[in-house]
């Protein structure tokens, strides 16, 4: 699946997100996607065929090059943006589970003849509102966005010691016959990429945290809403019935 299928997925869940999911979603695929395809991979894309290292030694240079990079900078930022969106689809999954539910109570309220093709499309246009399972869903989805977020970027620290490029590593693995040195291409313009890509995803974790505060005190206010009118309703149905007792009646009279 390409890039833009990708983003007309994920489209679909924006249209029932907050304004916040908005913007994250438009950081994820200009600030992270854009780059990753149109600049990143070309940065890297020399990364082992520039690896030089002072020795003729057969492969010395090779296992060198495995010892400092496991794992490339483009796949890891890779598996980081397909964990980070997951979390996405299963709301999307829930939205679409909901938009049948609704259709079949339209149908059968209504029932199939007088149901118009204006109406389908409008409930399919409709925007659900972020309440019960669904609520549960989104915020869910938000906690495991930050997870995989932040394990990804402690992945690539842990991973390079940092997100520093080196101009120079010092390798002694086998088959090597002593300590070689080893020269990194474009090593600062690495650099950049690396510090851009992490503060995007910073960015994105900062998104996501105040989308989740915005989420819980828009429940807790909703919360207290519903107890104050429960209790209001207590209050007035209680007036009601002692209006119309006996006893109180009664003591009108007297």
């Amino acid at each position: 699946m390409s890039w833009g299928a990708f983003y007309a997925l994920l489209g679909g869940v924006n249209k029932h997100s907050t304004s916040l999911g908005k913007i994250w979603l438009s950081v994820l695929f200009i600030f992270r996607i854009t780059i990753l395809v149109l600049a990143a991979e070309t940065v890297w894309g020399d990364e082992q065929s520039r690896f030089t290292c002072n020795t003729q030694q057969p492969g010395c240079k090779n296992v060198c090059y495995d010892h400092f990079f496991p794992v490339s900078h483009i796949r890891l930022w890779c598996l980081q943006l397909i964990f980070v969106s997951t979390p996405a689809l299963l709301v999307a999954m829930h939205v679409a589970y909901r938009k049948r539910e609704n259709k079949k109570i339209v149908l059968a309220s209504n029932g199939t003849e007088k149901t118009t093709k204006n109406d389908l499309e409008a409930l399919k246009r409709k925007r659900l509102s972020i309440t019960g399972p669904l609520w549960w869903t989104y915020t869910c989805s938000l906690f495991f966005r930050l997870l995989f977020e932040g394990g990804f970027m402690y992945a690539l620290y842990h991973v390079y010691n940092g997100f520093q490029m080196p101009r120079l590593v010092k390798c002694e693995q086998w088959p090597c016959p002593n300590m070689v040195d080893c020269f990194i291409s474009r090593p600062t313009e690495k650099t950049i990429f690396t510090i851009f890509m992490v503060s995007s995803s910073v960015l994105c974790m900062v998104l996501n945290i105040a989308e989740l505060f915005y989420l819980i005190v828009k429940a807790l206010i909703r919360h207290n809403y519903r107890s104050r009118e429960v209790m209001v309703d207590g209050l007035n149905k209680g007036k009601v019935k002692l209006l119309s007792s006996p006893d109180s009646t009664s003591n009108k009279i007297v």
